[in-house]
């Protein structure tokens, strides 16, 4: 049973921070055959609204607001003024979802991405309830903007919080508000799920966009994910949002620090986005 799904791609596999230039991919994400595009939004203040408007209503795409959550922005944070930077910023993220039509903003908003260690169990239950009660103010405000919020899990070595669909359906279930979503990404599941379909199955109606690469965050079709399980999962759901390509370029030096790669992945990043979309559509259609 085909899937009836969009596809998407992250300007995060060419370039790093989305800026006024970063349109001039629109044209060939476009000729790729792609549906929609993800912009990261690390910087608010390097978005020009009506040029990206502009360039997305010229190139037929639909924008995908990805957050990003630096050192900064920290809602378990003991002091209260990472809370703010973070609803600062992402008041900054909403305006521009609204603006350009998004239905959401998506990424690991509960914590700065990074923040790994062993605590105890009594920190980590106060780390949670602030992630809970700020993730309840952060959904009532999207609420405002008439938009969700779509929160993703990482792995263990990107976060001591949240690492499976089971405890990012907790933090779902405790912030019981009705914007509070979920995303899910391939690549870190590959590391935290013992089963892909029940990952999936797991986070139910709740899910409402997929990210994807390989297990080694290179091209999809290429490595060892379970797709067929991905398929099998996304049929059980009906799943009929977007999946997209993330991935990330080994020329930016800060970014590619950030989510250590080293190397090149492969051997171009528009060879990257060309037959993973060729593999994602003939995997769907199947």
């Amino acid at each position: 049973m085909a899937l009836q799904v969009t596809f998407g791609v992250s300007t995060w596999l060419w370039t790093s921070p989305f800026n006024r230039d970063t349109v001039s991919l629109f044209p060939k994400i476009k000729s790729y055959g792609y549906d929609a595009v993800e912009i990261p939004v690390e910087d608010p203040e390097l978005i020009d609204l009506n040029l990206v408007k502009a360039a997305l209503a010229d190139n037929g795409l639909k924008p995908i607001i990805c957050g990003a959550f630096g050192p900064t922005r920290d809602l378990t944070h003991e002091d209260p003024a990472f809370h703010q930077t973070c609803f600062d910023y992402l008041d900054a993220c909403f305006q521009i979802a609204s603006e350009l039509g998004a239905g959401f903003v998506a990424g690991p908003m509960y914590s700065a991405v990074g923040k790994a260690r062993l605590v105890s169990p009594e920190q980590k239950k106060i780390e949670w309830n602030r992630a809970v009660t700020n993730l309840q103010k952060v959904s009532k405000r999207a609420g405002e903007f008439g938009l969700e919020i779509a929160i993703e899990t990482l792995n263990r070595f990107e976060t001591d919080l949240i690492n499976t669909a089971e405890e990012l359906m907790q933090l779902i279930q405790d912030i019981n508000e009705p914007q509070a979503k979920a995303i899910l990404d391939g690549f870190h599941m590959n590391i935290e799920e013992p089963d892909i379909e029940s990952a999936i199955r797991r986070v139910g109606e709740k899910l409402i966009h997929v990210q994807v690469s390989e297990n080694y965050r290179g091209t999809p079709g290429t490595g060892q994910t379970n797709w067929d399980a991905w398929k099998r999962g996304l049929e059980a759901i009906n799943y009929q949002g977007t999946i997209s390509i993330e991935s990330f370029t080994p020329n930016v030096k800060e970014l590619a620090g950030a989510v250590c790669i080293w190397k090149p992945l492969v051997p171009s990043q528009d060879g990257f986005a060309k037959e993973g979309l060729e593999f994602l559509r003939k995997w769907a259609a199947e």
